[in-house]
């Protein structure tokens, strides 16, 4: 049994969960929305933190984060379990399990320290908390960023950004880069896909990046959801507004989960975000899931490109430090050997 953090004794047994800005109020023997924060007899537990049941090498690519350390390694690791319950998920059988398996939840322990260990014996430069939604095992995740800070690891997070302030308060001295998913930007498709709340994504994405974080923020576009040009381009303004140096991922939707009645987003939709992005001053803009997409960083100053990429692989990189080679003009996150900055 490990403790969780972040509750509050309430009467009659029950506690409060401050982890998310769901609040849950757990009664005795009952669990979180998360399904993986379990009050027992009066002391939240956090299920997840001895069943990690997903670890892997990923180029960082993949999470994606563009701008951090184009070309390396991430030791990447998950546990079962989401605070969020997305009718379209694209890791269901990972996010979802401890809802749809009767409460069960696989995996296995882990030692933190074993996990930093193996991810420098494998010449990883990244440690990434990833699959599922790292909120939920906020406990092992911060114990694993803390020893992984001390052993000259970046830590990354790739979030659906659902995390209270209260979390955030403690994992923001060790996470160096966090990848954001911004779903919508409208309240209520958020509640009806995803059954959570918008505006708390939005405080996460504004408080990370004011705090030093360096933020990258991905938009899965699905038609007939979220593809309108109207919303796509508030999210961009929403971007640009807080810091238009962060990079903004659109991705295809493919039909998935419990969302198999709608179509895969055409290039175009992606074209169009893209123009979108760019008019509204972004930087930095990606287009992702597509054959031909544009996954190549440009220079901000000459629009020459700086790092060019095939899928999830960066195929060749330019840059001198945090600098083009052809203008000398800054490109903006992480590409140095120390953590936090852009």
């Amino acid at each position: 049994m490990h403790q969780a953090m972040l509750w509050d004794k309430k009467g009659e047994n029950k506690v409060l969960c401050r982890l998310c800005p769901h609040n849950c109020l757990i009664a005795p023997g009952k669990r979180g929305i998360c399904g993986v924060r379990e009050n027992q007899e009066g002391v939240l537990v956090a299920l997840s933190y001895d069943r990690v049941s997903s670890m892997a090498v990923d180029p960082i690519e993949k999470k994606p984060l563009y701008h951090v350390r184009p070309g390396a390694q991430a030791f990447s690791f998950a546990t079962p379990g989401c605070n969020l319950d997305c009718l379209h998920c694209q890791n269901a059988s990972l996010s979802q399990e401890p809802k749809e398996r009767d409460g069960r939840i696989s995996g296995r322990a882990v030692d933190p320290q074993l996990m930093v260990a193996a991810a420098k014996e494998q010449g990883c430069e990244i440690i990434s908390a990833t699959y599922s939604e790292p909120t939920i095992f906020f406990e092992l995740a911060l114990d694993v960023a803390k020893l992984a800070k001390s052993a000259g690891l970046l830590n990354t997070w790739v979030t659906n950004g659902f995390t209270s302030a209260d979390a955030r308060d403690l994992l923001i001295p060790y996470l160096d880069a966090a990848n954001v998913d911004l779903k919508s930007f409208e309240p209520k498709t958020y509640k009806t896909l995803c059954k959570a709340r918008l505006e708390p994504v939005l405080e996460t994405i504004r408080d990370y990046r004011a705090r030093g974080v360096w933020v990258e923020v991905t938009t899965l576009v699905i038609p007939g959801i979220n593809d309108d040009p109207k919303e796509l381009r508030s999210i961009a303004r929403f971007i640009a507004e807080v810091d238009r140096v962060m990079p903004w991922h659109i991705s295809a939707f493919h039909p998935d989960y419990k969302m198999l009645d709608r179509p895969r987003t055409p290039t175009s939709t992606l074209e169009t975000a893209y123009e979108i992005g760019r008019e509204e001053g972004l930087l930095y803009v990606y287009t992702g899931n597509v054959h031909d997409g544009h996954t190549d960083t440009l220079c901000p100053s000459c629009q020459k490109t700086v790092v060019r990429r095939s899928g999830f692989w960066t195929m060749e990189n330019l840059l001198v430090g945090d600098r083009c080679p052809h203008c000398n003009g800054q490109v903006h996150g992480l590409f140095a050997t120390a953590g936090r900055g852009g």
